[in-house]
């Protein structure tokens, strides 16, 4: 039977709601300490008002578009006359959303918003992707692209905010904001380029300072999500070579009446999935641009973008997980075979039974990534808009300081939609034959999903990306690493209740592997500390060079990822097991497999990977042999 509300049969989404997440210092920074005067009263009001929000959502998905996902799946955009042309029952849909009036949901109240926390925007992404992936990105590429707007002016000191009247009073990009708010266009990030990809020090789009002090954007860009709107984030050469030589731009695509003066639809391209979302190449010549903070911060500013972006892949992988998951447990619940159901089958039950693991641990993570990462953006806002007085600066700048978001996005991001894949692909094999087959719609959650380890970063940036963040982190500040090393030893004997101790023994095994790649991707320069007090560490190690010293460490990257994934969705669950001692069947659950594979994740990153390295080394001289003839 099909659900009318993906919100209300939802009991983990739910329980985020209603208790897990922590909403009230997200509340208060978001109300400006419940004191604006068109704002809420208290935190419980608030919280009500999300909670109705994510219910409009949800039955809206499971009612207008669940229904239509084998029509979508059929109508995908093409490109006449030059613009890119939705048929029904896809253009019905998508006009169905934006009557829906969510596409301000983040948007502050005074820009005609309903300044709901971003983390609610992840919540309703969930919601979004578990009907459908290609709705999830319309809906996304709306009011994602406004809050960046938003956000970028904050950022660069050009909105301004009455303290006193605790409003926004105006912003730079204000034309974007109303525009997508009232549901007239979207906007897209324009970063790949057709022969640049991942590597962006090869980006070859030019931003060009005119005579008359505006500058003009030159290029073309590929594989651009929603990429027919009028709002482009365009990421331009206007320097000399590699990443700082790169700036942000802002640049329309078409003026208020709909001419394209300086820009031009290239294609829209045929994908192997999410049929019902427009990706497009465009070509830009001279168009008119806004430059987004200062040339030379295009690398910086796509990475305030991204991390959002990156959490919402998380969000949108859970969605599609999550229908991939009740669509092979309801297929499995229906086939008999041998006497009984296919769901009564070891073999079938046990793939059910970690499919809803999995979804569990997942929403663990992406809740974890999207508090911190809030709080992190939100505190920096309030310090810059209407810091509080005395030591409550002082007080927020510490708190600045443990919010995890640039920890937590990576491993989400590649944990999530890894998985997704994973549980489409399950999905496809519990339903048999029949999953081959084009009806019964396991094969399309599969072909969405293929996508989501490729966009926004590919899992391999991302691995690369937890890596670095992870052995640097020991280099830069080897104390904390040291005292992170005695406490989970010490935790992991000590600790009272069974559990912590098991999560600690996680912790003391990613020191482990830590500590050895570390060993070998230093080779002599850590045989130099020896007698040395840890605190002349970082001075003794001296500079790194990761092409030439993160050979090992980049070839164990997804492996030392995974374990990071696994020590923190622990640490989550644990932190909630003591504020909700019915969580802790979950972790339980959760540590009967990860503690498997981190011992043997482990032991592969200590034992493997000399031969396949050599045999590199042997190329690498071969080919410089080879040129030098």
């Amino acid at each position: 039977m099909m659900s009318k509300d993906y919100f209300a049969d939802n009991d983990d989404l739910r329980f985020y709601v209603d208790r897990g997440f922590d909403w009230a210092p997200i509340v208060r920074l978001t109300e400006h300490d419940l004191r604006a005067p068109d704002g809420y009263g208290s935190v419980d009001e608030a919280v009500a008002s999300y909670r109705e929000m994510l219910q409009l959502i949800g039955g809206f998905v499971a009612t207008s578009v669940g229904p239509q996902v084998r029509a979508l799946d059929r109508c995908a955009p093409r490109l006449v006359d030059g613009e890119v042309v939705v048929d029904a029952p896809l253009r019905d849909v998508l006009q169905a959303v934006d009557d829906l009036g969510v596409h301000g949901l983040c948007v502050p109240r005074e820009f005609g918003g309903l300044n709901a926390p971003f983390a609610v925007f992840q919540m309703s992404n969930e919601l979004f992707a578990r009907g459908d992936v290609s709705v999830c990105a319309h809906y996304g590429f709306h009011g994602g692209m406004a809050m960046a707007a938003l956000v970028y002016s904050m950022t660069e000191g050009t909105t301004r905010f009455d303290p006193a009247a605790r409003r926004f009073t105006d912003t730079r990009f204000r034309e974007v904001v109303d525009d997508i708010v009232q549901r007239n266009g979207w906007g897209s990030m324009d970063i790949t380029e057709p022969h640049a990809g991942s590597d962006m020090a090869e980006l070859r789009t030019r931003g060009v300072l005119g005579a008359d002090g505006g500058w003009r954007v030159t290029g073309s860009k590929t594989f651009i999500t929603s990429g027919h709107g009028r709002w482009h984030y365009v990421i331009a050469r206007t320097d000399g070579p590699g990443l700082e030589g790169l700036s942000m731009f802002l640049v329309p695509a078409f003026d208020a009446a709909g001419v394209r003066h300086h820009s031009r639809l290239d294609a829209v391209e045929h994908k192997l999935g999410h049929h019902g979302s427009a990706t497009v190449g465009i070509t830009f010549d001279a168009a008119p641009a806004k430059l987004i903070g200062r040339r030379g911060e295009g690398f910086k500013q796509m990475l305030l973008l991204m991390n959002n972006a990156r959490v919402g892949v998380g969000f949108e992988s859970l969605g599609l997980a999550e229908a991939a998951h009740r669509q092979a447990r309801a297929y499995a619940a229906s086939r008999p075979s041998m006497g009984k159901t296919i769901d009564r089958h070891e073999l079938i039950a046990e793939q059910l039974d970690g499919m809803a693991l999995e979804l569990r641990a997942i929403r663990a993570l992406a809740m974890a990534a999207a508090w911190h990462e809030e709080m992190s953006r939100k505190i920096d806002l309030r310090l810059r808009f209407d810091p509080p007085s005395g030591g409550a600066a002082e007080g927020l700048r510490r708190d600045l300081a443990h919010h995890r978001g640039r920890a937590l996005t990576p491993l989400l991001k590649y944990h999530a939609s890894e998985k997704a894949v994973d549980i489409a692909r399950k999905n496809v094999q519990i339903h048999g034959g029949a999953g081959y087959m084009v009806e019964y719609g396991a094969e399309k959650l599969l072909r969405d999903a293929m996508v989501l380890p490729i966009y926004e970063g590919t899992s391999q940036i991302q691995a690369l990306m937890a890596m670095k963040d992870t052995l640097l982190g020991v280099v830069n500040h080897p104390e904390a690493f040291v005292r992170e090393q005695a406490r989970a030893r010490w935790t992991s004997v000590s600790a009272r209740d069974p559990l912590a101790r098991r999560v600690a023994r996680l912790s003391t095994r990613k020191h482990q592997a830590v500590q050895f790649l570390l060993a070998r991707l230093a080779g002599s320069k850590v045989r130099a500390l020896r007698g040395q007090p840890i605190a002349r560490w970082r001075s003794a190690l001296g500079a790194f060079d990761p092409k030439r010293d993160f050979a090992l460490a980049m070839l164990h990257a997804e492996r030392l990822t995974r374990v990071c994934v696994d020590e923190a969705i622990a640490e989550v669950l644990l932190d909630q097991c003591a504020r909700f001692p019915d969580r802790a069947p979950l972790l339980a659950d959760w540590l009967e497999g990860a503690e498997l594979r981190v011992a043997a994740t482990v032991a592969e990153i200590t034992t493997t990977g000399d031969r396949l390295l050599r045999s590199l080394a042997d190329a690498q001289a071969a080919d410089a042999a080879a040129a030098a003839k």
